[in-house]
């Protein structure tokens, strides 16, 4: 059974309803031992990175996480899901992350004039070789975030440009990150939590 972790920041229903149309059933659970039963984790999340994380520790469910992925459960974090994976963010001061992949979240740089958040449809440029990210070279998935992720090269599947590097699609071992929200990504996004879905079942 594949666990949406449910900690009242998430967009659970849309992804469990994914999860549905490409024929893998999903539990949404805040419990400790149905995330350590699981056959794959999701880690949704909309919103603010401190509150997150707080919203995990209060409901005692970080302990949890860290200890499935140690026994090799897989894990996709989404959107805010994806950036709470990393060692820290500096949203509203510096706040620890899980982490679980090697990086920091980061403000988009003023300079830039970016339009903040990023929100809308972006491309995908595929950095490094890797099952997940096979077929989405310049497809476009659906963005909506304030943050992005700046963290080593090899932690990047695939990235879009945003004024600066945005990755898109991170991994560490069986650690997984969309920043976008593939729920909301059409067919492309149903192809990628396809393929996460295959590595569960592998």
């Amino acid at each position: 059974m594949m666990v949406i972790v449910d900690y009242d920041t998430g967009n659970t229903r849309s992804l469990s309803m994914a999860f549905e149309k490409i024929g893998m059933p999903t539990l949404i659970s805040d419990q400790a031992s149905d995330i350590l039963q699981a056959k794959g984790l999701v880690l949704p999340g909309v919103g603010a990175f401190p509150k997150a994380m707080e919203a995990l520790k209060e409901r005692g469910l970080v302990g949890p996480i860290r200890e499935a992925v140690a026994n090799g459960t897989p894990l996709l974090g989404i959107c805010l899901g994806m950036q709470l994976l990393f060692d820290y963010s500096l949203e509203y001061g510096e706040t620890a992350g899980l982490g679980l992949i090697p990086g920091k979240v980061l403000p988009f740089p003023r300079e830039l004039a970016l339009r903040i958040p990023h929100m809308g449809w972006n491309s995908l440029q595929v950095t490094r070789a890797d099952s997940l990210v096979a077929g989405v070279e310049d497809e476009f998935v659906y963005y909506v975030h304030s943050y992005y992720v700046d963290c080593p090269n090899e932690y990047v599947l695939s990235s879009s440009d945003y004024g600066v590097n945005v990755p898109g699609i991170v991994k560490n071992n069986h650690v997984y990150g969309m920043q976008f929200h593939p729920e909301k990504s059409g067919e492309v996004g149903l192809a990628l939590l396809s393929g996460f879905k295959k590595v569960v079942e592998a």
